[in-house]
């Protein structure tokens, strides 16, 4: 059982202890726990984004009524590729993330009736791609099932915190690359799965949705983990949309109930201004811009709608102003 190569640098000791302080207060502060309707609108928005992020074309609405049951006009592969989804992240908390046998159950879900070798690591080579130059070739298939034991081995042996652990885990397996098929979305379904283990509120909480808005940053954090030879700058990813993810149902959960907060609700965008703000109320937009990795339209959009949400005010000019939380979605 060997253990994986990572670095916790001190940005990932800042966002662990940010977000394990705003769990809490979403948790206990919030009523996020009992807003069973804003749970199935995440679990949808979790579906939706892991798919798309793999090149799904269906829209969030279509998302939906496939999983309402309602007949859709799309591709066959993709409206099956919702539904196994579905059932996938639907017995989330039925999985035991250090056991290889439900790895591969939860592969199966995934993959049924679209791929071959459905619930079975891959018998072939394979690697990812960028026109005809190789980005990644995965292990080769014989070592696949021992690498993928060993690394679910470590994870049930290790003491690091599971916000940590989780982040290693997912980047491994896209390093490994154990499957022909299916390897990112197992990949962030295995990642909740164990911070989900660490606080059921993570099996609520859309972080898929971030990845999303983040992708070409998600993939750019995989590709240098990859040079490096070390998970650490992936850490660092993954816990900085873990955190926006969080900020983001806040707004939901403060504002009230079953019914409550729905139009206050912050995009991806939205919550990491908000997010940028709380590191420094004297940031200007064109910080925002780098920070948030958005254009200064988008920027600008989410700023006023901030505003306009009655979430954020400005004191003084872009330059020797501050900002100022008056709510704290």
């Amino acid at each position: 059982m060997s253990k994986p190569p990572y670095t916790i640098t001190e940005k990932a000791a800042d966002y662990l202890a940010k977000i394990a302080e705003t769990v809490t207060r979403l948790e206990f502060g919030t009523s996020f726990k009992r807003n069973i309707r804003l749970h199935r609108e995440n679990r949808i928005l979790s579906i939706y984004s892991s798919l798309a992020i793999e090149n799904n074309s269906l829209t969030i609405e279509q998302v939906t009524d496939v999983i309402e049951g309602r007949l859709v006009v799309g591709r066959h592969a993709e409206i099956k590729e919702v539904k196994n989804a579905y059932q996938a992240y639907d017995r989330i908390l039925t999985y035991d993330p250090y056991n290889p046998a439900d790895f591969l159950k939860a592969h199966k879900l995934m993959t049924d009736g679209l791929i071959e070798e459905s619930g079975r690591f891959r018998s072939g080579d394979v690697g990812v791609f960028d026109g005809g130059r190789a980005v990644h070739i995965g292990a080769r298939p014989q070592f696949v099932s021992g690498l993928i034991s060993d690394l679910l081995a470590w994870g049930r042996k290790s003491d690091l915190h599971p916000l940590l652990k989780s982040g290693i885990i997912h980047y491994e397996i896209e390093t490994i690359h154990p499957f022909a098929d299916g390897n990112g979305r197992l990949g962030r379904l295995w990642q909740t799965l164990i911070l989900s283990q660490w606080n059921d509120i993570f099996s609520m909480i859309p972080m898929e949705s971030v990845i999303y808005e983040k992708r070409l940053g998600y993939y750019e954090a995989i590709e240098a983990s990859r040079k490096d030879n070390d998970s650490g700058q992936f850490i660092e990813f993954m816990l900085s949309a873990l955190y926006v993810s969080l900020i983001e149902q806040i707004s939901g959960g403060e504002r009230g109930g079953e019914s409550g907060g729905e139009k206050l609700r912050l995009n991806a965008t939205q919550a990491a201004v908000l997010a940028a703000i709380r590191q420094s109320d004297q940031i200007t937009t064109e910080q925002m811009i780098i920070a948030v990795g958005k254009t200064r339209s988008t920027i600008e959009r989410a700023i006023k709608a901030l505003k306009e949400k009655g979430v954020l005010s400005r004191e003084g000019p872009d330059k020797g102003g501050r900002w100022i939380i008056i709510s704290h979605p």
